[in-house]
């Protein structure tokens, strides 16, 4: 009789137990509440500025060489993100072959429109690295002057001579590049070019020696700039 008050005593001890175990867990359970992931909220403007540039190795190819350009760009800055812009231009060539002594003479206009990305993970850094693509086009002439061919077997001479043919090319540019900010509103930036040509009029002495914008047809397609950057 006495194990059996132990016992019952020891049953109604462990129930009670058990419930204010259950109600504790219960009361805590109600006290926690999810966590719910805190989105930050985007504060950026859409629209964060202009830009101007200017390419300072089209200058210096025109000072030391025999082609080159004079080119500015207008930029637009999307949320630090995407920047689309429009590149103008007036390229030259006078050059003259030493060995053939034959000589080409061109100027003209020509224009890129693109876009491109920064590819930075902190979008707002003063430093930017960034990708792109352009769409670019120029009509141009250009004239050609030979002193003459001499026939190997009549030794006559030749005339091999050209005016004002009439070209225009159509390319894209796949773009890479940086820059950073220097002080204030100037930045200093470095890209480089692959030069793809679409569609292209030539005329009928074959590939023109240059295209204003597009450079030499027979080298590399490969190209590059140095810019001068004032954030407006």
């Amino acid at each position: 009789m006495h194990r059996q008050h132990i016992s019952s005593y020891i049953l109604k001890a462990l129930t009670i137990s058990l419930l204010l175990t259950l109600m504790h867990v219960t009361v805590n359970a109600q006290n926690v509440r999810p966590k719910i992931a805190m989105v930050k909220k985007d504060t950026i403007p859409l629209f964060r500025g202009l830009a101007v540039s200017g390419d300072l190795v089209g200058i210096a190819q025109l000072a030391f060489g025999d082609y080159g350009q004079y080119e500015a760009a207008l930029r637009v800055n999307l949320k630090d993100k995407y920047f689309p812009i429009i590149e103008l231009g007036y390229g030259k060539a006078n050059a003259e072959d030493i060995s053939t002594r034959i000589s080409y003479k061109t100027s003209a206009p020509y224009g890129r429109i693109g876009i491109d990305f920064n590819l930075m993970k902190n979008k707002h850094d003063d430093y930017r690295l960034y990708g792109g693509m352009r769409y670019a086009y120029t009509a141009f002439k250009y004239d050609m002057f030979s002193p003459g061919l001499t026939d190997p077997v009549w030794r006559d001479k030749v005339e091999y001579n050209a005016s004002n043919v009439d070209c225009n090319y159509h390319w894209m540019e796949i773009v890479f590049g940086v820059d950073a900010k220097i002080w204030g509103p100037i930045r200093l930036g470095w890209n480089v070019r692959y030069k793809r040509r679409l569609i292209h009029k030539e005329g009928d002495l074959g590939n023109a020696w240059y295209v204003p914008g597009y450079g030499k047809t027979g080298s590399s397609r490969l190209g590059g700039a140095f810019n001068v950057i004032f954030e407006l």
